[in-house]
C-alpha cells in the first residue's frame, strides 16, 4: 500500500523543512543509495513480480531484486537515496520505482539496473513549463495549478525541487506506450511514449480538493484513479478528462483492481466494493475485517486475495461477495503483497519482506 506510509513520511518531509539542520545534509536526489549487508530486515513499501523477477522498494532509495521466485534477494544500485513507495512490472523486463521527491527510476532488464526518468527538479520544471503560459493568457485554471506548485515547491528544503511523492502508476497491456502515474496532492502524469516523457493533467480530474491519489488502473479503453475520501474517477474520453464516479463509501481507497467484468476498490477499516459495470452498481464485499486492506492479488480463474495492513489474508472467489479468512502466521505491519505465481506470499513489511505458505484448502 503506497498510501498511508507516503502521507506520514509527507508530513515528515514538511516538518523537516522547517528546520534549519536539513539545509546542511545532501539532497538525497544527488546521493545514491547506499550499500548493506544487512537487507534481509530492512523496511519495504512496494513489491513485484514477472514470472521469477521479484523486485521490491523501500525507504532511503532501497530496491532488492530476486530472480528465484523470493527464494533470495540481493540489493541493486539505485541513483537516488530518496524514500521509494511503489514498484511495477509494466512490459517484458521493463519495470518503474517510484517515490518522494517526485521521483521515477525505470529498468529495461528486470530491475538490475535503473535510469532516473523524472525527479522533484524535473517535474517543477514540467509543471512550470506546462502551467505557466496558459495562466499568463488568462487561464484561470492554469493559474490555479501554478500557485499550488510554486507554493509546494517553497516548501522543499532545496530550491527547484518539488518533493511531491509519486504513489502509484500504470501502463496499458494493450497499448504500452501509454501510462499514467499518481501521487500526493491530486498528482496526475500521462505518457504516450512508455514514460520517456510525461504531460500533467490535474487540471483535467474532478479533484478541486486536490486529494492524494493511491492508484491507478485499467483494462482496454477504461481507466481508473482512486484516492482519498471516497474519490474513484474514470477517464472520460469525450470530455477528455477524469470524471468522478460515485461509491458508496467515504472513506480513502488505497487501491484498484481492473478486470475483464470487475473493478474491485478497496481501502480503509476492511472496506472493499465490486462493481460490474464500470462502477454504476456496487456491492459491499463482506471482508469481516477492520483493519486497512493494503493489496489485492489476482488468483487462478477469476479469484483474489485480499491483505490487511494487520497481516490478514483474505480468499474471494470468483463471483462472490463474501471473503474467507485463511489461516496464516500472523506477521508484522503490511504495505504491500505479491504470489510467487503458486502457494506462496511475498509480504512487503515495516520489518522486512517475509514469504509465507498459503493453505492449500
Amino acid at each position: 500500500m503506497a498510501g498511508l506510509i507516503s502521507v506520514g513520511m509527507t508530513l515528515m518531509v514538511v516538518a523537516d523543512v522547517a528546520g534549519t539542520a536539513s539545509q546542511t545534509r545532501p539532497d538525497p536526489l544527488d546521493v545514491a543509495a547506499r550499500p548493506s549487508p544487512f537487507t534481509k530486515g530492512w523496511a519495504t513499501t512496494g513489491i513485484a513480480r514477472q514470472g521469477m523477477q521479484m523486485l521490491a522498494v523501500g525507504p532511503r532509495g532501497l530496491i532488492l531484486a530476486s530472480a528465484d521466485g523470493a527464494q533470495t534477494w540481493a540489493q541493486v544500485e539505485s541513483p537516488v537515496s530518496t524514500d521509494l513507495v511503489t514498484v511495477r512490472f509494466t512490459a517484458p523486463k521493463t519495470a518503474w520505482a517510484i517515490g518522494h521527491d517526485g521521483v521515477a527510476l525505470r529498468s529495461t532488464d528486470s530491475g538490475q539496473h535503473w535510469t532516473r526518468i523524472l525527479d522533484g527538479r524535473k517535474l517543477f520544471a514540467l509543471l512550470k513549463s506546462s502551467y505557466e503560459p496558459r495562466a499568463k493568457a488568462g487561464d484561470a485554471g492554469a493559474a490555479a495549478v501554478l500557485k499550488e506548485v510554486e507554493r509546494s515547491a517553497e516548501q522543499s528544503a532545496t530550491p527547484g525541487v518539488l518533493p511531491t511523492p509519486m504513489l502509484d502508476l500504470w501502463f496499458s497491456p494493450e497499448t504500452p506506450a501509454e501510462g499514467l502515474m499518481v501521487g500526493a496532492f491530486g498528482l496526475v502524469l500521462a505518457t504516450h511514449d512508455g514514460g520517456s516523457s510525461w504531460e500533467p493533467l490535474i487540471e483535467r480530474t474532478d479533484n478541486d480538493r486536490r486529494f492524494h491519489l493511491y492508484a491507478v488502473g485499467g483494462q482496454g479503453e477504461e481507466r481508473y484513479i482512486a484516492g482519498e475520501q471516497g474519490l474513484l474517477m474514470r477517464w472520460d474520453a469525450a470530455q477528455q478528462r477524469f470524471a468522478k464516479v460515485e461509491t458508496p463509501y467515504a472513506g480513502s481507497y488505497f487501491g484498484i483492481d481492473v478486470a475483464p467484468g470487475r473493478l474491485v476498490a478497496y481501502g480503509l477499516r476492511g472496506n472493499a466494493y465490486a462493481s460490474e459495470d464500470g462502477g454504476a452498481h456496487w456491492n459491499k464485499i463482506e471482508t469481516g475485517v477492520d483493519d486497512n486492506l493494503v493489496a489485492l492479488v489476482p488468483r487462478a480463474k477469476g479469484d483474489f486475495l485480499l491483505v490487511s495492513q494487520a497481516g490478514q489474508v483474505l480468499a474471494v472467489p470468483q463471483g462472490s461477495l463474501k471473503a474467507k479468512a485463511l489461516h496464516v502466521t500472523p506477521t508484522s505491519e503490511i504495505f504491500a503483497a505479491t504470489d510467487t505465481g503458486g502457494q506462496q506470499l511475498v509480504l512487503a513489511q515495516i520489518n522486512g519482506l517475509r514469504t509465507i505458505e498459503l493453505p492449500t484448502r
